[in-house]
């Protein structure tokens, strides 16, 4: 927890130099069953953008009742663009209730006018359990302009964990449907949360605030 500490202290001293950060994406999910604050960011070394560090940082709480499956973690990740779509690199992640693992991921990103779509696979050899896992993480963000200002946004995040490639550990798929103007989006969200091996299942309901800088 100590590191996660100096990292999301790091991280939040990061966010605040605008010199810095070329992209950030802050979202507050909410609803009765959870709470969700995520936090990303991109900064590239490079005019070319062809080495970047992608940073994810976030906090997960559940009611009372559900509160074992409270999660905060940190993950900078240095991508070295080979091709325009595809990107290599490695990473660390500290989470509170998987523990410290070092990664190495791949990334297809594609993006249009309206549509993005990010595919990361990853490879990961993780400290607590001394084992190698496989994760897969998902992202398709679609926006229709409604007029100028005004946007129609639909966005998805799926993501999945095998431990040792053949045990399921977790996985989530985020779903949001809202507006945006300028570089805000609100509207609903759908988490879906499952865990272990036989897929314990958390499903919560909310309004999402999602702001871009």
């Amino acid at each position: 927890m100590k590191r996660i500490t100096l990292i999301s202290l790091l991280l939040i001293i990061d966010f605040l130099n605008p010199l810095q950060a070329q992209f950030t994406q802050i979202e507050l999910f909410s609803g009765f069953d959870k709470t969700n604050f995520t936090v990303f960011s991109n900064y590239s070394f490079t005019k070319s953008q062809t080495l970047s560090l992608n940073t994810l940082a976030f906090f997960q709480k559940f009611r009372q009742e559900n509160e074992a499956f409270d999660e905060v973690g940190v993950q900078p990740t240095l991508f070295w663009n080979i091709t325009k779509n595809i990107a290599i690199g490695p990473s660390i992640y500290d989470n509170s209730f998987a523990g410290f693992s070092k990664r190495l991921s791949a990334k297809y990103a594609f993006k249009s006018s309206h549509l993005v779509f990010v595919l990361i696979p990853t490879v990961a050899h993780s400290e607590q359990t001394d084992a190698s896992y496989a994760e897969v993480f998902l992202q398709i963000q679609y926006n229709e302009p409604l007029n100028d200002h005004l946007s129609l946004c639909l966005n998805g995040q799926l993501l999945t964990i095998w431990d040792e490639f053949k045990t399921h550990s977790r996985s989530y798929q985020q779903w949001r449907v809202g507006v945006s103007f300028n570089d805000v989006q609100v509207g609903i969200g759908l988490d879906m949360d499952q865990y272990g091996l036989k897929p314990i299942n958390k499903t919560s309901f909310g309004l999402y605030y999602r702001l871009t800088i």
